[in-house]
């Protein structure tokens, strides 16, 4: 078991700034935990208390049910993946992941089995006498992990492993991480300020800002079911249509109390005259046009102010084209003047 447990953690620095106030979190054993949000929204100092990087200012941390907050980082039987590899650049591929076993005092064959079970795993076996300056981004990324694996922790927290690799390879990673973590079956806790690497790879993401937890859910919940505002624009691409209720001019009746209605790009679709269903509909003009491959992004100045739309390459609009667009009732997110999620 690895559960991860903080109870009313708070992290203040020594210039008073409080980046964490009573934060209450469990992560389950076994899941993969994305936390995401902003620069500045606490994730990273989370990640580094539960590392025991950084003190905890009160609070509790518990790992498998026990108190960790005075427990030394090299005894808490985790493994630690940083964004800028910190690969020994002397040593061979070999000698990196190598390294924590020869200081665990691990017998010659014993390291020898690990480092060729752990290196096939990760793609590297035909790269294990290189040094890191031999190798692309990618394969140094697969080094760090590698020596995190061999270690067999509980625990793997990474904080943005990502983020120097382009694009193509980090789709190539996030693919790479998720079949290692149902490998591996460990607890993952995952760092990034990408939200579709959240919604990609996570089995629970905790959206964070301002060190406070906007929401924790499964990445379907959290899409499909914000809970605030700042979730449903914060979780997406584009981000939520927030329209406030006023500006719809008496098109929809709605709950007492529903001070903005949301919908998301994908839900705009072009006005249907046969269709049955229940719906809003409004007239848009074309202000901008995203090719995205398979999909377009267009925004639209619309009598609501101006609306993203997310539409299938067979829908081709130019600049300054006029359309009718609807958005089922249905898919209509409703929320109160505090920004938080109400029925409608």
């Amino acid at each position: 078991m690895s559960e991860i447990i903080l109870k009313n953690v708070c992290k203040t620095y020594e210039n008073k700034n409080t980046v964490i106030e009573n934060l209450n979190l469990t992560i389950q054993d076994g899941s993969f935990t994305v936390l995401v949000g902003p620069s500045g929204c606490g994730k990273s100092t989370t990640l580094r208390m539960i590392a025991g990087l950084e003190d905890i200012s009160s609070g509790e941390l518990l790992i498998d049910g026990q108190r960790m907050n005075e427990v030394d980082p090299v005894h808490r039987d985790i493994a630690m993946v940083f964004q800028n590899y910190a690969l020994y650049p002397t040593m061979s591929v070999r000698g990196n992941i190598e390294f924590g076993l020869i200081n665990a005092k691990v017998p010659k064959a014993e390291r020898d089995r690990l480092i060729e079970e752990i290196a096939q795993m990760v793609g590297l076996s035909e790269h294990l006498n290189k040094k890191p300056s031999q190798l692309s981004g990618g394969q140094r990324q697969r080094v760090a992990l590698a020596r995190a694996m061999v270690k067999k922790p509980k625990v793997f927290l990474m904080d943005e492993p990502l983020s120097n690799l382009d694009a193509k390879l980090r789709n190539k990673m996030r693919s790479d991480l998720i079949e290692l973590h149902h490998k591996l079956k460990a607890t993952f806790v995952y760092v990034t300020h990408d939200q579709v690497e959240a919604l990609s790879m996570a089995t629970d993401i905790v959206l964070m800002n301002k060190g406070v937890i906007m929401q924790h859910d499964k990445p379907s919940i959290i899409y499909n079911q914000p809970k605030n505002i700042f979730t449903a624009q914060f979780i997406g691409t584009p981000e939520m249509n927030i329209i406030p209720q006023e500006d719809f001019k008496g098109q929809i009746e709605v709950t007492e109390g529903v001070a903005f209605i949301g919908f998301r790009p994908s839900k705009v679709k072009m006005y249907d005259p046969n269709t049955t269903k229940s719906h809003i509909t409004f007239k848009g003009q074309v202000l901008t046009k995203e090719m995205l491959g398979s999909e377009i992004i267009y925004r639209l100045a619309t009598p609501m102010g101006v609306v993203s739309m997310k539409a299938f390459s067979d829908i081709d609009l130019a600049l300054d084209d006029e359309l009718d667009v609807m958005v089922e009732r249905k898919n209509l997110h409703y929320f109160d003047e505090n920004k938080e999620a109400m029925e409608g």
